[in-house]
């Protein structure tokens, strides 16, 4: 069963449901070609890149040889530098993927392609489940749940197969792969809620090993490995439903992530850190037609339109299509001729009302990829950009509200006490 078919509602966005509108919610250096420069100015991109293609060395293995160390990643942007005194930042826009598995839809590779055409980075949030047949669930022992529980399933081993091959060309194209944990707990008294920082690291380590030992559980001599040292790759998730943040950080502090995306109901205003890591929520986002606004997320805006249901009327299809698009469109652009904070997308592989949010994803990054100054990064990218920059210029920034645009244009407002 794909992910969200059994999903809850997002409890942890009731209480700013009337703000959001919900009835409930769910290395540095310089390669080419690369995804143009994050440094704060400089051109866009290369073009469109060619296909990855797997490293022909295969040394390098790490243990079972389900993963290798390949070396620095390809086609990442030059080494971001600090902004000048009086500089614009450039418009970061961050396209993320819960989950991340191919499932026979034809969504992952569809993306890949995307981002290759437009010089796009993004970061895929992979259920570790996704890599561990269901013949083998036994070894999972998640917390408060029963062993081997899910609640989204397992993936088909032609599946299984098929997710390693687009997580492995996904980093190779330069795109992130973080993780989005793995049962997908989020009702009961085994949801993530309520789990504490010692069950987040034991989640943590069990999705680790499901990455890193595919290998020994399926099996599986043919695949190549995984190019990368998840150990190493593996700086940030998002929680599942948006749940257990506060428990959830002390354990990625200790394993050193650098930054999380489980915070749900955030504005746009430019980020700042909590426990040590860089928080990087959702957003709200202006939403057509209403007077409330809705969560940067496909499900959230689903279930404002057909209320939780994954499959709504048909003939309402092309007016929502048009209404996520333009959702999405609000939020860059209020950012975009404003306070520039970065804006945060989240989806699923998924073709929910007949794929209309898969469309309108692919119409916002065909609208907006070439535009002046905009950056599609992926979180990875993005922290690296944060982390060089001068802690006061940081600090002005948030002072912007959000739709907030700076005093007298960028240079006064950098140069002003």
């Amino acid at each position: 069963m794909r992910e969200i078919e059994r999903r809850g509602l997002l409890s942890a966005g009731l209480g700013a449901a009337a703000a959001i509108g919900l009835s409930g919610c769910d290395p540095l250096g310089k390669e080419k070609p690369g995804h143009g420069d994050i440094s704060g100015g400089g051109p866009g991109g290369d073009g469109k890149r060619p296909a990855a293609r797997p490293p022909k060395n295969r040394t390098g293995l790490i243990g079972d040889g389900s993963t290798a160390d390949t070396g620095k990643q390809p086609h990442q942007p030059t080494a971001p530098v600090p902004l000048e005194p009086g500089q614009k930042p450039p418009q970061f826009v961050i396209f993320s993927w819960d989950g991340a598995g191919e499932v026979g839809n034809g969504l992952f590779p569809r993306f890949l392609e995307l981002a290759r055409e437009h010089d796009a980075a993004m970061t895929f949030f992979l259920s570790g489940l996704y890599l561990l047949p269901e013949s083998k669930k036994s070894l999972y022992r998640p917390p408060n749940n029963p062993r081997g529980a899910s609640d989204i399933g397992y993936l088909t081993d032609d599946h299984v197969r098929d997710t390693l091959r687009y997580v492995r060309e996904a980093w190779l194209d330069g795109h992130e792969i973080g993780t989005h944990f793995n049962g997908h707990f989020c009702g009961g008294p085994g949801s993530v809620a309520t789990w504490s920082p010692a069950q987040w690291e034991s989640e943590i380590r069990q999705a680790v090993s499901f990455v890193t030992e595919w290998r020994t559980n399926t099996g599986w001599a043919g695949p190549d490995p995984l190019p990368f040292d998840y150990r190493k790759e593996l700086i940030g998730g998002r929680t599942p439903c948006l749940l257990g943040q506060d428990a959830l950080l002390p354990a990625a502090k200790k394993l050193g992530w650098r930054y999380d995306a489980s915070s749900p109901g955030g504005r746009q205003v430019w980020p700042g850190k909590r426990q040590g890591l860089w928080d990087l929520p959702l957003q709200g986002m202006p939403f057509p037609g209403h007077s409330f606004e809705v969560l940067s997320m496909d499900y959230n805006i689903l279930a404002n339109q057909s209320l939780n249901s994954t499959k709504g009327m048909p003939s309402r299809y092309p007016g929502w299509r048009k209404q996520a698009a333009g959702a999405y469109l609000n939020g860059f652009r209020r950012a975009y001729e404003s306070n520039r904070a970065p804006f945060f997308i989240g989806n699923h592989f998924e073709e929910w009302n007949g794929g209309i949010y898969m469309d309108a994803v692919e119409e916002v990054i065909k609208r907006i990829a070439g535009e002046p100054d905009v950056r599609l990064v992926s979180f990875r990218q993005f922290v690296d950009w944060l982390d060089v920059q001068d802690p006061a210029v940081l600090a002005k920034l948030r002072t912007l509200d959000v739709g907030q645009s700076p005093a007298g244009g960028w240079n006064a407002f950098f140069t002003q006490p």
